[in-house]
């Protein structure tokens, strides 16, 4: 006898609700259901719901994950497309600490013109630190 979602989810270290999401997205093959309509789950189910779990970890979204079962499913060994998606999401990280790097240097730029203008006894309309700031490490930032 299979399982109810909720001692699926207990047993997969996850909630009911991201069973029931992972489900409606496809990820979760078709399953059997008792007279009244609720799924069984299987044990081939709960390491279906541990694998996305895991795979959750590394930040893979849910559409890619859906890809990568989508692959196996088809009898494909998805090592490499998983490879290249972490490749992908690596290259995203290294941007964002770039961004966020210069971002730092940008808001400690404007932290020290404050004080240097704040010596110089400047007046401000609303606030020096903003008023003073320039553009300078912002340049290769977009508007968001």
């Amino acid at each position: 006898m299979g399982m109810t979602v909720g001692a699926a989810a207990a047993a997969a270290g996850v909630s009911a609700k991201a069973i029931r999401l992972w489900e409606s997205k496809g990820l979760l093959p078709p399953s059997e259901r008792t007279e009244s309509g609720y799924r069984v789950f299987t044990e081939d189910d709960l390491d279906v719901l541990r694998f996305i779990r895991q795979a959750k970890t590394l930040g893979l979204t849910l559409p890619e994950i859906k890809d990568i079962i989508d692959l196996q499913r088809d009898g494909a060994t998805p090592c490499g497309r998983v490879t290249e998606l972490l490749d992908t999401h690596i290259t995203e990280i290294d941007r964002t600490l770039a961004d966020l790097r210069a971002l730092r240097r940008s808001l400690a730029s404007a932290r020290r013109a404050a004080r240097e203008g704040q010596r110089r006894g400047q007046d401000a309309v609303v606030c020096r630190i903003i008023e003073n700031h320039t553009d300078r490490d912002d340049s290769a930032r977009t508007e968001g």
